[in-house]
């Protein structure tokens, strides 16, 4: 079994470079049809190896964390509870709630954690959630709210 390659990031005009494991041949491939569903994608190289490739189809940066914090729903259904925060960008979140939840996909909420930076910064962030895989919950940033600076300097790699 040959493992999933490294990320294949996806360019702006639907293209990803794919390099063969085995024989080393690279290709560019169209990959926009792939975009928000599917991420990790079969390859038939000519050299007769099958492989997984990885697409990564993200603009930003995405941080790895290991944050705790709080959710609320703002829309309908409400709810709330306890998070763990999994990684971060400019312009999104990713975190886990532990146990049953009722977070839907437009759902609005409210995060709330403290970054692991020096400043032990707070941060209260109102987002859309965009994707809900078991307890695994993606959320973009509300655009409207301002960008904060602490947020920015965390993320720097």
């Amino acid at each position: 079994m040959v493992k999933i390659s490294e990320r294949n990031y996806v360019s702006d005009d639907g293209r990803a470079t794919i390099t063969c494991p085995h024989c080393g041949l690279t290709r560019q491939a169209r990959v926009d049809q792939y975009r928000g569903r599917k991420h990790t994608i079969k390859v038939n190289c000519s050299c007769g190896l099958s492989f997984p490739v990885h697409l990564e189809f993200r603009r930003m940066y995405r941080k790895q964390t290991d944050l705790k914090g709080t959710y609320r729903i703002l829309s309908s259904g409400g709810g709330g509870g306890q998070v763990a925060i999994k990684d971060l960008s400019r312009s999104g979140i990713g975190f886990t709630v532990s146990g049953v939840h009722s977070i839907k996909i437009g759902q609005r909420a409210l995060i709330d954690f403290t970054l692991d930076n020096r400043k032990q910064s707070r941060l209260q962030k109102e987002v859309v959630v965009r994707s809900v895989d078991n307890n695994l919950i993606g959320c973009e940033f509300n655009s409207h709210q301002a960008f904060e600076k602490d947020l920015g300097f965390y993320l720097q790699p």
